[in-house]
């Protein structure tokens, strides 16, 4: 197959294997592995979207099994990758998966085992059939109904809720912004939730929360305090983004690498939830060179 003809089948297996690993690196080896492994085949394919699922899953499962170790090992709150560009099958599904690439149901998926993860993101997000989910993870029909009924169960205490008003979140996030940058804390504890918590990532290798901060007053604090920190250390620059989907923030020195990413759950017409990603492997794929 042309290079050209490959390209829609390695996107669809990215966006299983990111869904399934919530790491792009991990998930750019799988979408490059089902894309060769397509190239490779013998005999026609029907379908290369199916086939590529197949084997992107199935390699998913692979890695998630052998990362248990790892992630049971991390320091910190673990997160996913951020992931600024939506992975979906087109422009016009964009805004149905959004939210299932937000990193909040990410995080509700890490307590699923990497079989009941399969399942639940066949069934939840890309619509499989039971048979087809059965013959994907190499169980019978009975036992794929099980693995997804208990992965649902497991993800609805979990399962985000957002407001869906995109301008409205994002005349929040202006708002935010401007309170943290001018040391607001008054300000700023008016636009977070009564029960907000803020966590952080930074794998043990940067200083990041170590555990989460909960409530208006403390998240308030942490945010200016680590604000004022920062620029102690150069010039800084804060992009409006979406991360994963939803209202976010990329915080880039002046040589283009970026510092922190953080993701907001808006709620209510509050932020609920802040999350800031800061270990350097997880954000290597977004620096750029600078302007």
């Amino acid at each position: 197959m042309s290079a050209p003809d490959l390209e829609a089948p390695r996107q669809v297996a990215f966006a299983i294997a990111y869904r399934m690993l919530g790491s792009v690196a991990e998930a750019e080896d799988v979408a490059q592995e089902a894309a060769l492994r397509l190239d490779r085949h013998e005999g026609p394919v029907d379908n290369p979207d199916a086939w590529v699922t197949t084997v992107a899953t199935r390699l998913s499962i692979d890695v998630l099994r052998s990362a248990r170790v790892r992630r049971e090992a991390y320091v910190g709150p673990w997160l996913p990758e951020p992931l600024l560009v939506d992975p979906g099958p087109g422009p016009a599904a964009r805004a149905e998966l959004a939210d299932t690439l937000s990193q909040a149901l990410l995080v509700a998926l890490e307590r699923l085992t990497p079989l009941e993860r399969a399942a639940f993101l066949l069934r939840e997000v890309f619509d499989y059939d039971y048979a087809r989910i059965a013959e994907i993870v190499d169980r019978s029909e009975p036992s794929a109904r099980q693995l997804v009924s208990r992965a649902k169960r497991h993800v609805a205490a979990g399962r985000p809720r957002f407001d869906p008003d995109d301008a409205a979140r994002d005349r929040l996030l202006e708002r935010f912004s401007a309170a943290v940058e001018g040391g607001d804390l008054g300000g700023l504890e008016e636009l977070l939730a009564s029960e907000v918590v803020l966590w952080g990532d930074g794998g043990g290798e940067v200083v990041a929360a170590r555990i989460p901060v909960h409530g208006p007053a403390a998240v308030a604090r942490f945010l200016v305090h680590t604000t004022v920190a920062r620029r102690r250390h150069g010039a800084f620059t804060t992009e409006a983004v979406r991360v994963n989907g939803q209202p976010g923030q990329v915080i880039r020195g002046a040589d283009g690498t970026a510092f922190a990413v953080l993701s907001f759950d808006v709620v209510d017409g509050r932020v609920a939830t802040i999350r800031i990603v800061r270990n350097p492997a997880k954000l290597a794929h977004l620096t750029r060179a600078p302007d």
